[in-house]
């Protein structure tokens, strides 16, 4: 996923990926990670931008391997979107598919396939509510389906390893 934001570009990436367990030596890089939450407001009102720096930025850490970090962005985002909206619950998938994500690095698979069905019926459940008409929410713009597909093929596998982690930028540019 490219990110198109010239906030977000630039936007230092994290100098080493934090992995609870095997990263004991080092905490993680909080100094950069909290460049990225500085931009998030305090409350998104009516919906969360598809373009806004800290989304983008939050998901192209996961797909860059940074799963610990892309949670702790994501986070800070779903915090301040609006209460019961769309793009609450798609982005409580990406955090689901992070977290999945560290799981598979941390050769975890059950743990892996549990989240990834969690962050398939998120999908599901955000996609059943789609509004008559798109905007430029997180929620409108995002390739939600062909995510949901990509789960649905993971968690079909017999068996989950390293290599099955999911880029969320992969199913297409928002």
């Amino acid at each position: 996923m490219r990110i198109a934001s010239s906030t977000a570009a630039n936007l230092p990436l994290p100098g080493w990926a934090y992995v609870p367990g095997e990263t004991a030596d080092a905490e993680a890089d909080h100094d950069t990670l909290w460049q990225a939450k500085a931009l998030v407001p305090a409350q998104f009102f009516g919906y969360v931008p598809a373009r806004h720096p800290a989304l983008r930025y939050g998901i192209a850490l996961n797909d860059a391997g940074y799963f610990w970090e892309s949670q702790e962005v994501l986070e800070a985002v779903w915090a301040a979107a609006p209460q019961r909206g769309r793009e609450r619950v798609l982005l409580r998938a990406c955090i689901q598919i992070a977290n999945a994500n560290l799981k598979l690095r941390m050769q975890k698979p059950h743990a892996t396939a549990r989240l990834f069905g969690e962050a398939l019926n998120a999908i599901s459940d955000m996609l059943a509510r789609r509004p008559p008409t798109p905007g430029d929410g997180f929620a409108d713009r995002f390739p939600a389906a062909a995510l949901a597909t990509l789960l649905k093929a993971k968690l079909a596998q017999a068996a989950l390893s390293k290599a099955d982690w999911i880029a969320i930028g992969s199913v297409g540019v928002i």
